[in-house]
């Protein structure tokens, strides 16, 4: 399954780079009876439906072209956004999400708790700081990538 992901990784990226898009995950997975290539793609401010079916069609022709072809069961491409609360989980997701709200899960509580969510404000490539507001008052976190569980982009009510 890994090289059906770097394959595939390596014909999507030149298609995403022309229409100024980013590959925000991929994943090739059976699910029931069936195998699913999934293509999660984004820019800043959202991607569209008719961005999708762009990348879709281009996707799906280099494909065909391939020889031999490197995904020989049958499968369903899925070319889709992220949505708005996807998982940050590479450097560049953490690049392209500064300036927005997240969320975080710690493995071990910090200042007694293990979840954390505010405006991700500085980034380095070992730490992060987060600008949050505790009991109305603003404040800022500094936490290491190495604390973090799991981390999202998250909707700010």
């Amino acid at each position: 399954m890994s090289t059906v992901v770097e394959t595939v990784t390596a014909l999507v990226n030149p298609i995403l780079d022309e229409h100024h898009f980013y590959l925000a995950d991929l994943e090739f997975v059976k699910e029931g009876a069936s195998w699913f290539l999934r293509v999660y793609i984004d820019k800043p401010g959202g991607i569209t439906l008719e961005e999708c079916v762009l990348v879709s069609e281009a996707l799906s022709e280099k494909l065909d072209e391939q020889d031999p072809d490197p995904i020989p069961q049958a499968y369903f491409l899925e070319v889709s956004s992220p949505g708005a609360e996807r998982p940050l989980k590479t450097a560049e997701d953490f690049e392209h999400a500064v300036g927005s709200y997240i969320h975080i899960s710690l493995f071990k509580k910090v200042k007694g708790q293990k979840v954390f969510e505010g405006t991700l404000k500085d980034l380095t490539d070992t730490e992060f700081t987060l600008a949050m507001k505790i009991k109305g008052r603003p404040v800022e976190q500094t936490f290491t990538r190495d604390e973090v569980a799991m981390a999202r982009l998250a909707i700010e009510f």
